[in-house]
């Protein structure tokens, strides 16, 4: 089971703004490859940049305080922003949450196609992901 930092997720109310501010400050540029294909019918239905500094992706996500409600989840990944990591082997990295006492709410493809999705919280109460790409 590997893991490795896919993206960070930033929840804002000014997708453009922020969008714009992350390209001329710091130099980041649209993400064009790999992106999600969103599930916008499943609960979540707001606007995402994607953006890249070439290696790591910064999605740019219209915040939704009732994202959780709406898709009968816990951990609600668009209200404060997460942080995301991509594994090989989910099932194995449920196990690890379960053995470490970990509790996790599995979206599975609740909020992308093709993903598999978990979030938790850290000790602090942000968000983690992690996910892993599936074809179905």
């Amino acid at each position: 089971m590997k893991l490795t930092l896919h993206h960070v997720n930033l929840s804002t109310d000014k997708v453009a703004e922020m969008d714009g501010f992350y390209r001329e400050v710091l130099g980041l540029h649209p993400e064009t490859s790999g992106l999600p294909t969103l599930e916008k019918t499943k609960g979540y239905a707001g606007d995402v940049s994607f953006l890249t500094d070439g290696v790591i992706q910064t999605h740019i996500a219209e915040r939704d305080v009732l994202a959780g409600f709406k898709t009968g989840h816990i951990v609600n990944a668009v209200a404060r922003g997460h942080i995301a990591y991509r594994t090989d082997d989910l099932d194995a990295f449920k196990k690890h949450l379960d053995d470490q006492g970990v509790p996790y709410s599995d979206w599975g493809h609740a909020a992308v196609a093709g993903w598999r999705q978990i979030f938790f919280y850290d000790p602090d109460g942000n968000v983690i992901e992690v996910h892993q790409v599936v074809d179905d």
